[in-house]
């Protein structure tokens, strides 16, 4: 059976090519270490700026129209649509969605695809006004 010697624990080993650098001792028995924390990179995840979907007021379509538009593009039921209709009709514009520029671009496109076309003669009365812009504290 063949025994070897361990070293303690809290020896340190050197190699014999390694330098050694000798620090000062301190003869003051009130010696303070700090340490220095450690600097952590914070992550903050950004917030995308919201954008509003804006239905503007006109005078050619009929109410009719402009609720289902708001039922059938951006799923409202009949009472939301409604408000949001008159909202418009009365103060000449209205927030009719709110979220990122992207699906707001796509909301916006797909108010604008319905057109109403009136009888007799067939009159084409175009797409409702409708366009995106930030919304405030965005």
């Amino acid at each position: 059976m063949q025994v070897t010697a361990r070293r303690p624990y809290n020896e340190a080993r050197i190699a014999p090519t390694d330098t050694v650098e000798e620090l000062p001792v301190s003869t003051d028995s009130e010696t303070i270490v700090t340490t220095k924390p450690k600097t952590r990179e914070t992550q903050q995840t950004r917030q995308i700026p919201p954008y509003n979907v804006i239905l503007e007021n006109d005078d050619h379509h009929s109410f009719e129209f402009v609720i289902g538009v708001l039922q059938k593009a951006l799923g409202y039921k009949l009472e939301r649509a409604v408000e949001l209709t008159m909202q418009a009709h009365q103060s000449g514009r209205s927030i009719v969605w709110t979220g990122p520029k992207e699906v707001a671009e796509l909301k916006c496109e797909q108010v604008r695809t319905f057109h109403e076309i009136r009888e007799p003669g067939g009159k084409n009365l175009g797409p409702l006004g409708c366009t995106i812009e930030p919304a405030p504290g965005g």
